[in-house]
Order: structure tokens, then C-alpha cells, then sequence
């Protein structure tokens, strides 16, 4: 992404580039007129439990269809109730004629079964006629309803969860859900679960909360199959889009005087100006529309029929700009939004040029023209940002390039909101991090020298034991890793982690605030194994506490190898490009480069800190007295070791005696065999002090 980089104005941290390899796979249909997400989802149709995890535009909304047609006609369930986190989203699911494409059925919603349509409320409030309305379904033969979330938590209020019995609810954007007691649809969910007498189909793009609490309790969650269908596959598989680019972009002062420096008006862009209680909100949305507009051109007026603002650009092109954020005449806004999603343009790429929203066109907004996703002020939630990107990844002709830039206020040293700006610069990198592993392809890996995965292309030469080859399934972008030592999963449980949740964990590390705070700030005294090892170690475990030790460890070392050969492979293209050479930014090429199974094996991998790169970046892209602000807000944080890490230390320094003879030494020159040793002494100290502490207590009594 080209951005201007005057260091005195903003800077960038870490970013992420991915060439997509446009095969055309994504959009091929089936006999039956599914795309290649939808025909593995459908594959799975019979389980009762399923859970759909793919990304925005993959085709979630009819491979439902699909699956509910056949548990309506083929499996025996009754109706089949839609469920989608707001009313806009209800259109995906409106009549398609799916025979037209080698389908048995159609898909058709009776008109006053598609609640999204119908007058109410649904913003915490829903209309009693709504819930009526799904009292009606459940005692009429109609089929099909569509409803929002909250109808249908009201829904389930009024009626009992056995009202629900023998029919389908499938819940869409499920991330909404979550296994915190207070809420309220992840509390209902639980109980039609333990009933046992519903069907569940769950989708969403991201499986991630912003909150850190969990969607599904573990065996709650145990219950599902799983269908991942990656980014990387869906992006991969594009015929038209060849390369998205992600960045973060500081800057000082305001974000308006800021702005034009990252949006380019030739781009079709969605900008999301800044929460109200954001550090980069003005406080006043309607201002911050004004000066945008005023900073792309001349205002010319409004268009009567669209009711999209004209402005005319210096070079006497004229710009339609939607405005989504001025709520204050519903007329002009029902207007706007009937414009947008007006099916006649749909495929008009000059429709509309730029949109400006607040807290709409996120969530199954469908604008397949967009070209640049533009954030104002730092998302806390990584499903936002995934949300978010997902709105500039449709594919469509002529479109090659797509973006995601989310623009940021800088850690200013002499500010008292120091603290703040630290955070939100953590949280940026953390984000970045993050979405370069689900931009990767899901690799699997095995121990070294067990020979070839089928339907695996080893490249010229085939698999050659003992060579740096990998080996790439092109149906699936899959890659195979041989690693030395790795240890793999026993139960079909841990199996199925390694193979479909690996992105989860990698989310929970590195949203870990401590484990993001050492990797990046305290270095000099963080060791790589204290964070692959001991911080990646408690998180699997809390995470899994069913699994045996064993499998938690094969999760932790398949988790930390997906981070590192991702950063490894990133670096090396990074490397290519410096040199000269012809660059791609394809992140297999860089694996293909990167990994050697002669020596890659899980010691060198737990000795790589995962946060050095960007590190490297931020200090380079920060001026020294800011950086020095930043390391001391976190120094300021640093505290002992606490009983925990020191149990887990000494964990590790048991194993290190049983496979050396001898217990870990505080003088070792080696820095991870000092750590150990200090955690067994840390240990120690902690032990001693409860025992005078239960003693002191004991003589009080």
C-alpha cells in the first residue's frame, strides 16, 4: 500500500500483503449448482450439529439453504428458522431459484414469514407483533421463517425451548453468540443444545469475540462438526482480484487533516469514521462527514433520486458519496440505504463512489466495487476488522486490488493519554499479527521423514527425502510441513484443533496483552521459549483443559509453528524484495523459500520470538523518544514472577533435567536455561511464603 512517508506526520506499523493466485475455483459451481465452500458444507448436511467457519462473500447464506432443504425434505424436521444478528442481513436469505442451476428445490420465504421485512424495532425492542408473528410460524406448515436475533431471543422468552423441538435453527454471523452467562442467545442456545432436540446450523466469517470470552462452552462446542473453508481458499480461488494489502497508519493532531493522505478518490472506498468514544472522535460525527466531503472537492448538491452527495473533484470528475452517518432526516436515509441496495445496481460499478458510515455496511454489506476499506480509530474486536476487510474482498471484473487501512492517533510521549495510545498501538499490531495468519494458508504438518501427504505437489522432482521441498495441495491451498521432533496429536479432539482451530489459539496468544507486551517491549528480559513455551502453554491449557498433557502440548507446538513459518516466510519475501529480485508477495512462495525440512525442527522454532518482526518495523517507523515513552509505560507494568509462571517454569525445568541428567544452572550461559533455573527458585519462594503465612495464620487462631 503507497502512503506518504513523512516521518514527521505518521507512520506505519506492521503490514500485510497476500497475491491471490486467481484460479476461478471460489465461483466454479457443481452439478448442483454449488460453489466449492457450499459443496463441503453440504457434504456434511446430516450432522446435527454443524458449524459453517468461512469468510464474508464465501457463499454462507445459500450453502444454508441448501443444508435446510434437505433437513426440511429429506430429514424430517419441520420449519427451518433463520436467524441473523440485524433486519439488513435478512435479504440474503430471500427467494432464489436454485433449480435454474441443477438443484431439486428452491428456495422460497413466504412474504410474511421473513420478519427482517416487517415494521419494528428490533434494536433491543422488539415489536409484540414480531413474536407473535413467530408463535404463528411455529403452529402453521409454512417451512421457512427469517427473523433477527432479537426476535428470536424474545421468541424463545415467550414460548420455551420446547416449543422449538424438531426444526432447524441455523444462526448466522455467529460470533454475536457468546458462553458469558449474560448472554442472553449464547444462554439459550446452551439449553436447546442440552434438550438434544433441534438441529444447529452456526455460521460466521469469524470465529473470534473482541471480549476474549469464548462463542461455544468446550463441550458444548465438542458437540459440532466443523466446515472451515479459509480466507486463503476463498481468496486463492478469485477470478478477478489478484492482491489485498493491509496497513496501519499513524498520524498527529486530527484524523481530518489526515485523511486525504490515505483516501484516494479514485478507489471505490467505505470509510467508518471513529466511534463518539473513540480517542479520534471530534465528538461531533455530522462535522466529520462536512470536512471529509469538503476535503474530496466542491460539494454540487444531492442527487434527487439516490440522495447521495455530488462532489466535484479537481479534476472535474464528479464523486457520488453516500452518506450513512446523518440520521437526522429518516426520509433522505431511507432513501440512501433503497439506493445501495437496489438490485437493478447491483453490478453498476459507478452506482455510488464512496460511502461514509458510522456503524452500518459492516455485517453482510454487499457492495462488490469496494476497492479500499478505510477505519477510522482502532477496532477492539477482531471480528470487526475481519468484518471489515470482508466488505473490500468481493470479487468483480476489473477489480485487482483490494485494501484495508485502518488509520490511527499516534502514541504522543507528552500526552497524559500516553497509556491509551499504547494500548491502541498494541491492539494494531496484535490485529495485524493476527490477520497474517488468517490470510495464511492452513498448513499441516508432520514429524520429518514420514513421507509424502497425498494430493500434496512437491514441485519438480516429486517428494525427495531429506530435500527443502513443500509440498502444496492446489485444491485446497493447504501446505505440508515436515518438522523434526513435533508432536502430534493423540485424540481425535486434539486432531481436529490442529487441523481447524489453529487460528483461535494463535487469537488468544496473541491477544494475550502480557505475552504482546513482552514479545514487543521487554526483550532484554524475555526469553522466545517464555512465550512459544510457558505464556502459548497456559493458553492451550485453559483453553483445552479436557485434553491430555500430551495432546495440549502437540496443540501448543502445531500453534507455534503455523506463527513462525508464516512470520519466517513473510520475512524471507520481504528479504527477496530488498535484494532486487522479482518479488511476490504470494506468502507460499515465501514458505516454499523459508522451510527446509532438513533443519527445521520444533527447537528452532520455540527459540523464535514471534513479535521480533514487528518489533523491527515499529522501531524503525517510531522516533526514538516515542518508542522510549512506549517501553517505559510498559516497563512501568512489569512485575515478578508470579506462582504460576514459576510452577510453569519449573514444569519445564523438570523435563529439561530428565532429558539432560541434571537440573537447570542460575549461571548458565544458555538465557532459557537461566530463566528456568529462576523459575524453580521463584518457585521456592512462593511455597515458602505460604507455608509462613499458614503458619502465621495457624498461631493466630
Amino acid at each position: 500500500m503507497s502512503m506518504d512517508s513523512n516521518p514527521t506526520n505518521h507512520y506505519t506499523v506492521p503490514s500485510v500483503s497476500i497475491a491471490t493466485a486467481r484460479t476461478g475455483a471460489s465461483s466454479k459451481l457443481n452439478a448442483l449448482g454449488m460453489r466449492p465452500m457450499q459443496e463441503r458444507a453440504y457434504a456434511k448436511r446430516g450432522e446435527q450439529y454443524l458449524l459453517i467457519k468461512s469468510p464474508p462473500a464465501s457463499g454462507k447464506s445459500r450453502a444454508l439453504m441448501f443444508i435446510a432443504l434437505d433437513k426440511l425434505h429429506n430429514q424430517g424436521l419441520k420449519q427451518a428458522i433463520i436467524v441473523v444478528p440485524e433486519r439488513s442481513i435478512g435479504g440474503s436469505f430471500a427467494d432464489e431459484k436454485l433449480t435454474d442451476h441443477g438443484f431439486w428445490a428452491d428456495w422460497v420465504v413466504p412474504p410474511q414469514r421473513n420478519l427482517c421485512n416487517a415494521p419494528g424495532d428490533d434494536n433491543g425492542k422488539v415489536a409484540p407483533s414480531k413474536v407473535r408473528a413467530v408463535g404463528e410460524f411455529l403452529a402453521s406448515s409454512d417451512q421457512v421463517l427469517v427473523c433477527t436475533h432479537a426476535t428470536f431471543r424474545f421468541a424463545v422468552d415467550e414460548f420455551g425451548i420446547d416449543a422449538f423441538d424438531g426444526r432447524l435453527i441455523a444462526v448466522d454471523e455467529f460470533h454475536h453468540v457468546s458462553s458469558n452467562p449474560d448472554n442472553k442467545l449464547g444462554s439459550q442456545l446452551g439449553q436447546l443444545i442440552a434438550r438434544d432436540q433441534v438441529h444447529v446450523v452456526a455460521m460466521t466469517g469469524s470465529y473470534f469475540r473482541g471480549d476474549t470470552v469464548t462463542v461455544l462452552s468446550p463441550e458444548d462446542e465438542a458437540r459440532f462438526e466443523t466446515v472451515s473453508y479459509t480466507y486463503y481458499e476463498q481468496l486463492n480461488g478469485y477470478t478477478y482480484l489478484k492482491s489485498l494489502d493491509i496497513g496501519y497508519f499513524f498520524y498527529t493532531g486530527r484524523y481530518l487533516d489526515a485523511i486525504m493522505k490515505v483516501l484516494d478518490p479514485s478507489k471505490k472506498t467505505i470509510v467508518h469514521i471513529p466511534n463518539v468514544n473513540a480517542r479520534e472522535s471530534l465528538k461531533d460525527k455530522h462535522k466529520e462527514v462536512d470536512e471529509i466531503l469538503e476535503a474530496l472537492g466542491e460539494w454540487m448538491g444531492r442527487d434527487e433520486t439516490t440522495g447521495f452527495h455530488l462532489i466535484k473533484l479537481k479534476d472535474g470528475r464528479t464523486l457520488k458519496v453516500a452518506d450513512l452517518v446523518d440520521d437526522s432526516d429518516p426520509a433522505q436515509r431511507s432513501k440512501i440505504l433503497a439506493a445501495l441496495k437496489d438490485p437493478s445496481q447491483k453490478e453498476n460499478r459507478d452506482n455510488v463512489d464512496v460511502i461514509i458510515a458510522l456503524g452500518m455496511a459492516k455485517e453482510g454489506f454487499d457492495w462488490i466495487w469496494c476497492e479500499h476499506a478505510l477505519t477510522i480509530g482502532y477496532r477492539s474486536s477482531l471480528t470487526e476488522i475481519v468484518q471489515i476487510i470482508g466488505r473490500a474482498t468481493r470479487d468483480a471484473p476489473g477489480k485487482e486490488r483490494a485494501a484495508f487501512t485502518n488509520l490511527i492517533a499516534e502514541p504522543a510521549a507528552d500526552e497524559d493519554v500516553v497509556v491509551d495510545a499504547v494500548n491502541d498501538t498494541l491492539k494494531a499490531i496484535a490485529a495485524s499479527l493476527l490477520m497474517e495468519q488468517v490470510l495464511a494458508p492452513r498448513f499441516e504438518f508432520t514429524p520429518k521423514n514420514q513421507g509424502p501427504k497425498d494430493d500434496f505437489d512437491y514441485g519438480q522432482g516429486g517428494y525427495q527425502e531429506g530435500k527443502p521441498n513443500v509440498g502444496i495441495n492446489t485444491k485446497t491451498g493447504a501446505v505440508h510441513v515436515e518438522i523434526n521432533g513435533l508432536a502430534m496429536p493423540k485424540s481425535d479432539e486434539a486432531a481436529r484443533i490442529c487441523k481447524e482451530d489453529l487460528n483461535e489459539v494463535i487469537t488468544s496468544f496473541i491477544q494475550d496483552k502480557p505475552t504482546l507486551e513482552k514479545g514487543l517491549f521487554d526483550k532484554e528480559n524475555t526469553l522466545p521459549e517464555e512465550l512459544t513455551q510457558v505464556r502459548l502453554g497456559k493458553i492451550v491449557r485453559d483453553r483445552y483443559p479436557e485434553l491430555s498433557e500430551e495432546d495440549q502440548e502437540a496443540v501448543r507446538q502445531h500453534a507455534i509453528a503455523v506463527l513462525n513459518v508464516t512470520q519466517q516466510a513473510k520475512q524471507k519475501l520481504a528479504d527477496t524484495d530488498a535484494k532486487g529480485e522479482q518479488g511476490n508477495t504470494s506468502l507460499i512462495d515465501g514458505v516454499r523459500k523459508f522451510v527446509n525440512v532438513r533443519d527445521l525442527d520444533i527447537d528452532l522454532i520455540d527459540r523464535i520470538n514471534p513479535f521480533d518482526a514487528a518489533y523491527a518495523v515499529l522501531a524503525k517507523a517510531m522516533d526514538e523518544k516515542i518508542l522510549r515513552q512506549v517501553q517505559a509505560s510498559i516497563a512501568a507494568k512489569r512485575v515478578a514472577i508470579s506462582i504460576e509462571q514459576a510452577r510453569d517454569l519449573a514444569k519445564r525445568a523438570l523435563v529439561f533435567k530428565n532429558e539432560r541428567g541434571r537440573p537447570p544452572e542460575i549461571t548458565a550461559t544458555d538465557a532459557w536455561e537461566r530463566r528456568m533455573a529462576e523459575g524453580v527458585e521463584a518457585l521456592k519462594r512462593h511455597l515458602a511464603q505460604q507455608k509462613a503465612s499458614e503458619a502465621k495464620g495457624g498461631a493466630n487462631v
